[in-house]
């Protein structure tokens, strides 16, 4: 058990029969009434996030989240199939459980998250934060055109698209961020 004050992101707990992660929280003390915990929770099953009110010293259950450590095999009819590197079991997860997963390249790792209170209940998955892949197929830019922050569509090696600006070629590597599907910068060779 823990209290509002014990709140801090990433702090998962049990909240409407779900699992949650506090993303943000506010301490607010009006000058008036009793003071209160503003939060943003994001459900570890399906991502949706919520914003809730506690009252100062609310308890509240805490939930232990495991995370390990897995490779990604292959996808079927199944789903995403991950392998765990220690002790090579499989963990199969459907899509909906695997975010940006058209980001996901054959050997990547991810973070498997195990709900330890509910029998080692798979509950999600977390991708590495960057990624990188190279570019198969942008249109060119016009030279010269660099002045504004504009952005093109990429295709990259897993078909995923994500925006890139003008000076990136077909065939350049490209970090990119997989929690905002996001382009960082161009990968030195």
């Amino acid at each position: 058990m823990a209290t509002t004050a014990d709140f801090k992101n990433g702090l998962c707990i049990e909240y409407n029969n779900d699992v949650f992660q506090i993303i943000e929280f506010q301490h607010v003390k009006p000058g008036k009434g009793p003071a209160f915990v503003r939060t943003k929770l994001k459900s570890v099953r399906t991502g949706k996030v919520i914003d809730n009110t506690f009252s100062s010293g609310h308890k509240v259950t805490t939930a232990r989240i495991e995370r390990r450590e897995h490779q990604y095999s292959y996808q079927d009819d199944m789903g995403f199939h991950f392998m765990d590197t220690s002790t090579w079991e499989e963990v199969t997860l459907p899509s909906d459980q695997v975010p940006n997963n058209d980001l996901l390249k054959d050997g990547m790792n991810a973070d498997i998250l195990f709900h330890v209170e509910a029998d080692d209940e798979v509950i999600g998955c977390e991708l590495t934060q960057f990624v990188e892949m190279e570019v198969i197929y942008t249109e060119p830019g016009i030279k010269g055109d660099t002045a504004t922050n504009t952005l093109k569509p990429a295709k990259v090696e897993t078909n995923a698209q994500i925006m890139v600006p003008l000076f990136v070629d077909t065939g350049d590597v490209i970090k990119v961020n997989t929690q905002e599907r996001s382009y960082v910068e161009r990968v030195k060779k």
